[in-house]
C-alpha cells in the first residue's frame, strides 16, 4: 500500500485556496498510484481563526467542498481536516477530520481533547467530540485523532482495543524549543508519541503535521509514519511543504502480533471496571 501525507502550509480563512490545493495535491497522488493520502489539521481553512470559525465552517452532506475531492479522489482515499457544522446542530462547530473514498465519507472524527494553554483556545470555538471508533477501510482497520487527541495515550489505547491496524493523527502543532539536533524541541514529543503508540498496538502510526506561520508561530512539519514493529519508515522536513510518499506492508501489523501478542492479551473489560471504579470515586 502506497501513503502519502500532504505536509502543506494552508492559506488562512481562504477555502477558496485550500480546496485548490487539495485537488492539486490528488492529481499528483493520483499520479504516483497512491492509495491513500492524508492533509494535516484543519487543511481546508487554516488554524487560528477565532472568530472565523462560522465563516468556514462546512455541512459534511451538503458541502460542495466535499463534493469537489469526493469526485477528484474517486478510488484515492483522502484524509483531511475541516470545520464541520452539523445538519442537526446547526450554530455548534467542531474540529473534525473525514476520511473519503470512493464517492463516500466512510468516517468522521470529531476532536476530543480541546487545548486551552499557551497559545491555544479551542475551547472557546469548538464543541468537544465525544468518541473513538475504528472503521473498516480497503487498507485496513482504521482509527483516527487530531493533534492533542494524539498525546492522550487513553485515546491510543481505545483505538488499540477497536481492531486499528492504522492509526491516523493529523496536526497542527506549533514549534517550541530549540533542540541541538534538527528540528524544534517539541518534535521529539510527537515521535516518541508515535514510537510508544506504534511498537506497543502493533499497527501503523502515521502523523501528518502542517508546516508554515500564522499569527508568527512556526509550525513543526515533521510529519511520519512508523510501522507495526516501532520503526521509523519515513520522516518529513521541519519546515518545508512536501508530499512524502511511503510503500507500506500491511502483513508487518500481523507478524508484530504473531512477535508481541499485546492485542492477544490485552483485557478491555478489566480496564473498562477499572475505569468505572474510578470516575465512581469522584463523583459528587
Amino acid at each position: 500500500m502506497k501513503v502519502a501525507l500532504a505536509q502543506i502550509s494552508p492559506h488562512l480563512g481562504d477555502v477558496k485556496k485550500n480546496l485548490a490545493l487539495h485537488l492539486e495535491y490528488i492529481e499528483k497522488a493520483k499520479k504516483k498510484r497512491t492509495d491513500l493520502l492524508i492533509f494535516p489539521e484543519l487543511s481546508l481553512t487554516g488554524y487560528t481563526l477565532q472568530d472565523l470559525v462560522p465563516d468556514v465552517a462546512i455541512t459534511p452532506g451538503d458541502s460542495k467542498e466535499l463534493a469537489f475531492l469526493l469526485k477528484a479522489a474517486g478510488k484515492t482515499a483522502v484524509v483531511l481536516g475541516f470545520i464541520e457544522e452539523r445538519a442537526e446542530e446547526k450554530g455548534i462547530f467542531y474540529n473534525s477530520v473525514a476520511y473519503l473514498f470512493d464517492g463516500k465519507i466512510l468516517h468522521i472524527h470529531r476532536k476530543v481533547f480541546l487545548p486551552t494553554f499557551g497559545m491555544f483556545d479551542e475551547t472557546r470555538f469548538f464543541a468537544q467530540g465525544k468518541n473513538f471508533f475504528t472503521f473498516p477501510t480497503p487498507n485496513g482497520r482504521t482509527g483516527m485523532m487530531i493533534c492533542r487527541d494524539f498525546l492522550s495515550y487513553g485515546a491510543g489505547y481505545l483505538l488499540f482495543a477497536g481492531g486499528a491496524e492504522i492509526i491516523i493523527a493529523i496536526s497542527a502543532a506549533p514549534g517550541r524549543g530549540l533542540s541541538g539536533e534538527e528540528g524544534f524541541g517539541s518534535s521529539r514529543m510527537w515521535e516518541l508519541m508515535g514510537e510508544m503508540l506504534s511498537r506497543f498496538s502493533n499497527v501503523f502510526c502515521i502523523y501528518c503535521n502542517r508546516v508554515g506561520f500564522e499569527d508568527g508561530k512556526p509550525f513543526a512539519g515533521g510529519s511520519f509514519i512508523f510501522n507495526p514493529f516501532g520503526k521509523l519508515l519515513c520522516l518529513a522536513s521541519y519546515t518545508e511543504s512536501q508530499m512524502l510518499i511511503q510503500d507500506i506492508d500491511m502483513e508487518e501489523s500481523r507478524e508484530a502480533r504473531k512477535l508481541w501478542p499485546y492485542k492477544r492479551d490485552d483485557k478491555p473489560e478489566i480496564i473498562l471496571e477499572s475505569l468505572k471504579r474510578i470516575v465512581g470515586k469522584y463523583e459528587y
